[in-house]
């Protein structure tokens, strides 16, 4: 018997966005006509309208002709336009007003992965198209085309084209938005939408079929990285069976796995399932499931499961955009409910950091509060710790909604905040604080410098050989042509925590200060070496935590005793065994890399070579 194969054609999802009168609707309904998307009777209905007004046939009006195929039952509708290429099918998001636009980018199209931005040639760059712009940005839609329409107006003038893109250019730029192409059209006479136009000679680019065919669709849920929403845990005789939804990702048995926002690490031991099809070794997005881990941890809902090397941001704070629709405005210090996947937490409104009206796009002066229908960029507190990813990234774990007084009030996804707040939880006491986002990421840095930062983290007691070692691993590095900085606590001592006591609480704060330094280095792509005393270890779980588990790498430079008397003076050790003592360690109780050293005189460049070993993945 012969199987049949169902072949799926890919679909891309774009916004279309503009100033009134830029020719949005004209540039959907030429889309619509040049690819052959309508039917016999809608061209005709709207052929008939045009000479009935004495006009030449309005493309714009077949919008409203997708209406009215609408009503007879036609999945086509005013929001959702439909057209298709020999290559795809796409799916133009559109939607007639300002406040139903906004309102549907927030809670809808903000599944586009790219977007059509109008300028109409003649009338230039208005605010309109600033302020759209900008809700691009929020939306973190950076597949942008901006299509500058109407060029038969201003004789298909380069000048005119170069003008528009380069004062946009500089506002978009801001935004940390940059256009793939600026496109000049005029949609009205089908020039350089589905083919080249010899009107624009001097323009070297694509038409906008070809410019929407070049974009790349972004992963599907399960190519990206394991993000596994824990719904609840359920006893079964000896089995504890951890139930939930993959949101993105592939899971298999064996996997090395970390719950987040503890942190704890295991492996999956099972996947458990109902009578359904789903293959017991491995699951993937879209799922919903149970799995067994080998370590008997407390699970509960709300915790999110990644692989360890790709883990979710963990805070009590995150920059992000909302949508309010509830009846009484939103305000800072009120207590709200935050729901993101299977986590509620209560929350509040740190910041509001801008407002922008719906109904007409003008942005508020006041940030006191956010009114009905009102998008605002703010920074939301919750109670305790959660983990989410940027909306760009992970749209699953990346959207959430506000719930006040058992209501649904407002809808949002998160935005970008700076990495070197990741990971952190703010002081209650700090109320004059706002996370920015930065232009440059550190994966941008990274990319340039050719490396991988991570925290190099020497600890042992003193005359462990530390230091040497951390001045040839920094010499070694340099030589390889990576971008390194040496952190030397000594030093500091004399600098940052000049004031701070030698005592169990001042070397706690002198290893938090390193840690915070060390963490804004590698921020900025930079691999960063610290040498610490560091002797108590909830001090360096604290420095491990500020950095990131993944970023920091822990070398216990652990000496004999007898050698760390002859490297060092013996009036240092004489209270052997005292916890005051410079004799006394706490080792860590979670893996670190150890350097044994046995001999005063032992070889530097040896043990700069193990480390290197090490590291090498990073390099």
């Amino acid at each position: 018997m012969t199987e049949l194969t169902v072949q799926t054609r890919e679909k891309l999802n774009i916004v279309a966005v503009g100033h009134v009168d830029h020719g949005k609707s004209t540039l959907i309904g030429r889309l619509l006509y040049d690819t052959n998307s309508l039917s016999d009777g809608a061209i005709e209905k709207v052929r008939h309208i045009s000479e009935q007004n004495g006009k030449p046939f309005e493309y714009a009006y077949l919008l409203d002709a997708f209406e009215e195929e609408q009503k007879q039952g036609i999945t086509i509708d005013t929001t959702n336009i439909n057209f298709s290429t020999d290559k795809r099918d796409y799916i133009i998001i559109d939607a007639p007003g300002h406040k139903e636009f906004l309102k549907n980018m927030i809670s809808g199209a903000s599944s586009a992965e790219a977007a059509l931005l109008m300028i109409d040639a003649q009338e230039g760059i208005q605010e309109q198209s600033r302020r759209h712009g900008y809700i691009l940005s929020l939306l973190g839609i950076k597949k942008v085309f901006v299509i500058v329409n109407k060029m038969d107006l201003v004789n298909y003038s380069e000048s005119v084209y170069n003008e528009i893109k380069e004062n946009f250019d500089k506002f978009l730029s801001n935004l940390n938005i940059y256009p793939i192409e600026y496109i000049p059209v005029s949609a009205f006479n089908g020039e350089n939408i589905i083919a080249k136009s010899e009107k624009l000679d001097w323009y070297r680019g694509v038409n906008i079929i070809e410019a929407l065919d070049l974009i790349q669709k972004e992963p599907e849920p399960e190519d990206k990285p394991l993000r596994f929403a824990i719904q609840d845990v359920y006893k079964f005789d000896n089995r504890r069976i951890i139930a939930g939804r993959i949101e993105a990702g592939i899971l298999k048995v064996g996997d090395e796995v970390t719950i987040s926002p503890s942190g704890k690490r295991t492996k999956v031991k099972t996947i458990e399932n109902w009578p359904t099809p789903y293959d017991k070794n491995l699951i993937s997005a879209g799922m919903s499931v149970g799995i067994t881990v080998e370590d008997e941890f407390f699970n509960k809902r709300g915790e999110v499961i990644s692989h360890s090397q790709d883990k979710p941001q963990t805070s009590n704070l995150f920059n992000a955009n909302i949508f309010w629709m509830g009846n009484k405005p939103m305000v800072k210090n009120k207590t709200y409910k935050l729901k993101l996947t299977t986590q509620e937490v209560q929350c509040e409104v740190f910041s509001i950091n801008a407002v922008i009206d719906s109904s007409n796009l003008n942005a508020s002066g006041s940030y006191n509060e956010v009114k009905k229908n009102e998008v605002a960029e703010i920074t939301i507190k919750t109670r305790e710790k959660i983990c989410f990813d940027e909306f760009a990234d992970f749209r699953g774990t990346g959207r959430f909604v506000i719930v006040d007084e058992f209501n649904v009030s407002g809808g949002g996804i998160v935005l970008k905040t700076d990495e070197s707040l990741k990971n952190r939880v703010l002081d209650p006491k700090n109320t004059n604080f706002k996370p920015r986002p930065r232009l440059v990421s550190r994966n941008q840095k990274e990319a340039r410098l050719q490396q991988q930062a991570r925290v190099i983290w020497l600890t042992g007691l003193t005359g462990s050989g530390k230091n040497e070692i951390a001045i040839k691993l920094e010499k070694k590095l340099f030589e390889l042509e990576k971008t390194v900085c040496y952190l030397d606590s000594a030093n500091l001592r004399f600098g940052i925590s000049s004031e701070l006591e030698f005592s169990e609480s001042g070397a706690y704060e002198q290893t938090r200060r390193i840690a915070e330094i060390a963490n804004q280095f590698i921020n900025n792509g930079i691999i960063t070496i610290v040498t610490s005393i560091s002797r108590y270890k909830k001090a360096r779980e604290v420095a491990r935590e500020i950095i990131g588990s993944d970023d920091y790498l822990e070398f216990h430079i652990e000496a004999a005793e007898n050698v760390l008397k002859a490297r060092s003076s013996k009036a240092m050790y004489e209270l052997e065994g005292n916890s005051d003592s410079e004799m006394y360690y706490e080792k860590s109780e979670y893996p670190v890399y150890s350097l044994y050293i046995d001999d005063p005189e032992f070889n530097h460049d040896e043990k700069v070579d193990l480390i290197i070993d090490q590291i090498k993945n990073i390099l």
